[in-house]
């Protein structure tokens, strides 16, 4: 019988997954070697560094968006992080899905317009 540890990483590799379909190539191989078990020196300073990056957000470069890539990175070896995302990444899926289709919405209008 799988452990609910188990369980709690297929959750979160269905998740990077579903990630990675979003990302560009170059992008995608790199987040996968990062959660493979050769990128385990490397996967949580990058996540601190990340999140670290993201509390800084108004200078160039940095952003908002290095937040839950760090999380993610984090939740890969720490398995309190792990059920925590595994929780919230799904609300902030649904919730940027609908943040771009109102931005979507709204430029459309300034298109018809002008």
């Amino acid at each position: 019988m799988p452990t609910p540890e188990c369980h709690e990483k297929r959750k979160l590799d269905r998740l990077i997954d579903r990630l990675n379909d979003k990302l560009p190539d170059r992008i995608s191989n790199m987040v996968a070697w990062l959660v493979s078990p050769s990128g385990m020196l490397i996967r949580l300073p990058l996540g601190l560094l990340l999140i670290v990056g993201g509390v800084f957000a108004f200078l160039p470069f940095l952003g908002l968006w290095m937040i839950p890539l760090g999380l993610l990175l984090i939740a890969v070896d720490v398995p309190p992080v792990r059920r925590w995302v595994i929780r919230t990444w799904p609300k902030f899926e649904s919730r940027w899905r609908l943040y771009r289709q109102r931005k979507a919405k709204a430029r459309a209008a300034n298109a018809n317009d002008a």
